[in-house]
């Protein structure tokens, strides 16, 4: 990308696009377009056509999404799987018809089989069955990157998807009914703390493994893909012209113990407790990131700072603190 480029961030006041939207000005580059909802709904085809007719985009991002954890994505399936189909969709198509020269999609690690080997390779795409409790959004996601592998074999385009492992940082989504496990956590530890209550209750058994990165890891890793040579691209193209790559820290930890490091952090000095009548989702999801490592990108920021950070932002923009 050349720093007078004008680049679309779609997405940008959610936890991704908004890391995104950060290195990008922190970065050099200026020249960026941004929408909220109200002023382009990415679900209406003619909206999104409309505005990359008139704008001339030269790369998109795409970060716009319907995402949440475990709790949202069994309640509202419907809303999960049409809205992501629409948004890419619209996206992708009209990045197509008006000459985008790159396109960057951004998928989620729960694209792969719930007895996925581990750690995820990105050839362990549709190897297997889906993990039930987010299968919608994960068919959604696996479609956006059938689309793009689609549109760079039929069309010779240069759109690239990166599968991220489970994210957290400034400008999470921190309500208890959507969020994913991390914020939640967060919020539920510094309620019980800030309450003086005995007990916090965590979904499932405690013993699933999750992979964490830091948002500000992957803005840095969607640049550093962005910015590749047309020779890397080419080479990262399979014979049906996908690029795949994994985006995480390759270190997985057991829920239980990532709960008690955000209790300690938060300063919770309760018990807590497991609900193992509620649902656990995958057993496993650590992605291998071999691949990216290779092109010569690791993540940098580790758990306990990247943890700390977090619920300093959260204090400072949520928190009711008494």
């Amino acid at each position: 990308m050349k720093k007078e480029d004008r680049i679309y961030v779609a997405g940008h006041r959610g936890l991704v696009g908004s890391a995104i939207l950060r290195k990008l000005k922190n970065e050099g580059y200026d020249n960026l377009l941004i929408r909220a909802h109200k002023e382009l709904d990415l679900t209406h085809q003619e909206s999104v056509e409309k505005f990359f007719e008139r704008e001339r985009i030269d790369h998109v991002f795409v970060a716009a999404a319907r995402v949440g954890g475990i709790l949202a994505n069994n309640t509202y399936p419907a809303q999960f799987i049409y809205e992501n189909l629409m948004i890419q969709s619209n996206i992708i198509h009209a990045a197509y018809r008006n000459g985008v020269k790159r396109l960057l999609f951004l998928g989620s690690s729960c694209i792969y089989p719930k007895a996925c080997p581990q750690p995820m390779r990105e050839e362990h795409l549709l190897s297997g069955p889906l993990e039930p409790t987010n299968e919608p959004y994960a068919v959604a996601k696996i479609a956006g990157i059938k689309m793009c592998q689609s549109y760079n074999r039929q069309y010779g385009c240069s759109y690239a998807c990166l599968m991220p492992t489970n994210l957290y940082g400034p400008n999470d989504n921190f309500d208890l009914e959507t969020s994913h496990v991390l914020p939640a956590l967060i919020r539920r530890f510094h309620e019980a703390r800030t309450e003086r209550k005995p007990r916090v209750e965590i979904w499932g058994t405690g013993t699933p493994r999750r992979e964490l990165m830091h948002v500000d890891d992957l803005a840095d890793a969607c640049l550093f893909v962005m910015n590749l040579s047309d020779r890397v691209y080419e080479e990262l193209k399979d014979p049906l012209g996908l690029i795949l790559l994994n985006v995480g820290t390759g270190k997985d930890l057991p829920i239980r113990e990532l709960a008690e490091t955000v209790a300690r952090i938060v300063g919770f000095e309760g018990e807590i407790g497991y609900d193992t009548t509620k649902p656990d989702g995958m057993p496993l999801k650590c992605l291998d990131v071999s691949r990216m490592q290779g092109l010569g990108w690791r993540a940098r920021i580790d758990l306990e700072t990247g943890i700390r950070e977090t619920y300093q932002w959260y204090l400072e923009n949520l928190a009711e603190i008494p």
